[in-house]
């Protein structure tokens, strides 16, 4: 997403003349914060966003409670955006949007707030709260801004990130049925971190391969279970073989499914 700020510079020749190297630490040495800011934006517009920032940090301190200032704020997020620092980006998008509830920029800024931290979120196995984080920045600005032309791709990074999370979940119960009996009953645990899984995300792109997990589990536990216990397992597993073909009749695991259910068939005719 290109980010949307029109900026209204200054064509001041001495400005201007200032554009380079030397230009800019003359106007850091400045006391004149008008001239910064316009310096500032100059360099904003030319794509200096490193340089841009600098100045533009003094200047929305000096700038607060002005004109100015909801600007200045808005425009020190766009630069951080622009130099992919989400963090920063969100943090100052934040802060617009809690100084200026009602400002120019104000939709905008809900989005992008959220829009950085999607885009620092971690690889799935890693610490998943960051990416709680960024799920409630967006969801924030679908409830204030119900209507805006992001809704749909704030909606996209929320259901993304919710796999992400499914996926994190996915690797623990495929680690418990490696486990299988060893140290106790992991299967079961298994059963339980995929079915919370697509509980708490019905809507997941991972759902077949969570059922297909919980599948193996039951199965594997009958399979390894004691002799009091089997007959019961295999049933379930029979269950779970029903709901699994009838969710997912053309799954690409049908041939180990059917499998699970003839070997699972036979031990019960036994």
């Amino acid at each position: 997403m290109r980010v949307r700020l029109h900026i209204a510079v200054g064509l001041v020749a001495g400005i201007l003349m200032l554009s380079g190297c030397s230009g800019y630490n003359i106007v850091m040495k400045s006391a004149d914060y008008i001239n910064k800011y316009e310096m500032a934006k100059a360099m904003y517009v030319e794509g200096r966003y490193s340089n841009a920032s600098s100045v533009i940090e003094e200047c929305v301190m000096m700038f607060r409670g002005t004109a100015k200032g909801e600007e200045s704020v808005y425009l020190l997020a766009n630069c951080y955006y622009n130099m992919n620092d989400w963090i920063l980006a969100s943090q100052y998008f934040q802060t617009y949007y809690k100084s200026y509830p009602n400002g120019t920029y104000a939709e905008d800024a809900r989005f992008l707030a959220g829009q950085c931290l999607y885009r620092d979120t971690p690889d799935p196995r890693l610490d998943p709260s960051s990416t709680y984080n960024a799920i409630s920045e967006l969801q924030d600005f679908m409830n204030y801004f119900p209507s805006s032309s992001h809704v749909a791709e704030a909606n996209e990074m929320v259901y993304a990130m919710y796999d992400r999370l499914v996926e994190k979940e996915m690797r623990t119960a495929e680690l418990y049925y490696r486990m299988g009996n060893y140290m106790g009953n992991n299967y079961r645990s298994g059963i339980i971190t995929a079915q919370n899984a697509m509980k708490n995300f019905p809507y997941t792109k991972y759902r077949e391969d969570l059922s297909m997990l919980v599948l193996r589990c039951k199965y594997k536990m009958a399979v390894e279970s004691v002799a009091d216990k089997m007959i019961d397992r295999y049933r379930d597993a029979i269950d779970e073989y029903y709901a699994f073909k009838n969710e997912f009749p053309e799954s690409k695991y049908m041939k180990e499914v059917e499998h699970i259910f003839a070997a699972s068939t036979k031990q019960l005719e036994k």
